[in-house]
C-alpha cells in the first residue's frame, strides 16, 4: 500500500486508543487530574497502576472513540495544562521510583489562541528537558499518530517503540505538502518523502522497536491478544531498564538523543 494509505491506517477511528491500552495492560489504574496551576486537560490521561507486580506511572494521549468523547478529549491535541499535568506525574514517579510508560496518539498539540496564550510551546520544552534527566526508566509507544512536538513532548524516553502502521513525524503530510508544494493535494508525495514510518525511524536510530499489528486490528479478540502480548514485552523491558544504575540510565538516554543526528540520511 502507499505511504498515505498507511497514514490512513494510523488514523483509523477503530484503532484502540490509549485508554484501551491502559485498561488492558495496567491493573488497578488510578487516574490523577489537573496541573495544579490552571485546569485538567482531558486529552492527557495520567495516573498510577500496576504492571504485573511493578508500580508504574502511565501517561497517554487519548483521542476518544466517538464524536462526544473526541470533543471531550480535544481530539487528542493536548493543551499546555496537559503537558504540565504529565510533568507533575513524572516528578511524582521520580520521587517514588516508579517507571513511566507513555502512549502517544496525536496529530499535534493544541494550536488555538488559548493554548498559545498559556504557553504550549514552553510546556512542551519543559517536558523535553525534564524527561532527559528524570531518574527512572521511560518507555514511550507510538500507537497511532505521532505528530510534531505534541508527540515529542512525551517521547524523550529510554526506548521509543512504534506500531508498524503508526507514524512519527515533525509534520503531517497535508501540512508538509501545503508548505513545500503549495498544494495540499500532493499529500501522497509528501508522505513518501518524509520517511515517517517505523522501519525508516528504526534505521535512523530514532526508535528501538517495531511492534507487529494483528491482521484484523479492529477485531476485539485480536486486539485483546495483541495487548496482552504487548504487556509481556513491557514487563520484560521495564525490568531490564530498572536493573540499570541511575547514572547508566541517564548516560544512555543522553547518548541516544545525541547520536541520532549522526546517522546516515535515508534517500
Amino acid at each position: 500500500m502507499s505511504a498515505y494509505d498507511r497514514i490512513k491506517l494510523a488514523r483509523d477511528i477503530n484503532r484502540p486508543t490509549a485508554k484501551k491500552y491502559i485498561d488492558v495492560i495496567i491493573d488497578d489504574f488510578m487516574e490523577f487530574h489537573g496541573d495544579r496551576a490552571f485546569a485538567d486537560d482531558h486529552a492527557i490521561i495520567g495516573g498510577i497502576g500496576w504492571l504485573d507486580n511493578t508500580a508504574v506511572t502511565v501517561i497517554g494521549i487519548e483521542k476518544g472513540t466517538d464524536m462526544e468523547s473526541k470533543q471531550f478529549r480535544g481530539f487528542g491535541s493536548a493543551l499546555p495544562e496537559g503537558y504540565r499535568k504529565a510533568q507533575r506525574l513524572m516528578f511524582q514517579a521520580e520521587k517514588f521510583k516508579r517507571p513511566i510508560i507513555c502512549f502517544v496518539d496525536t496529530q499535534g498539540a493544541a494550536c488555538g489562541s488559548g493554548a498559545e496564550q498559556r504557553g504550549v510551546g514552553q510546556s512542551i520544552a519543559d517536558n523535553l528537558a525534564k524527561m532527559m534527566t528524570i531518574k527512572v526508566p521511560i518507555i514511550t509507544i507510538i500507537i497511532g499518530e505521532g505528530g510534531s512536538g505534541g508527540a515529542l513532548g512525551l517521547a524523550v524516553a529510554d526506548e521509543v517503540w512504534m506500531l508498524e502502521n503508526s507514524y512519527y513525524s515533525v509534520i503531517a503530510p497535508e501540512s508538509c505538502a501545503s508548505i513545500l508544494y503549495k498544494d495540499p493535494e500532493r499529500k501522497d508525495e509528501a508522505a513518501e518523502s518524509l520517511h515517517l514510518f517505523a522501519e525508516n525511524l528504526l534505521e535512523l536510530g530514532i526508535i528501538e522497536k517495531i511492534i507487529a499489528e494483528p491482521e484484523n486490528f479492529t477485531d476485539a479478540d485480536a486486539t485483546e491478544e495483541f495487548l496482552l502480548k504487548l504487556k509481556e514485552d513491557l514487563i520484560r523491558n521495564i525490568k531490564r531498564l530498572s536493573s540499570k544504575r541511575v547514572g547508566q540510565l541517564l548516560a544512555a538516554r543522553y547518548e541516544k538523543f545525541r547520536k541520532v543526528g549522526r546517522y546516515k540520511e535515508i534517500g
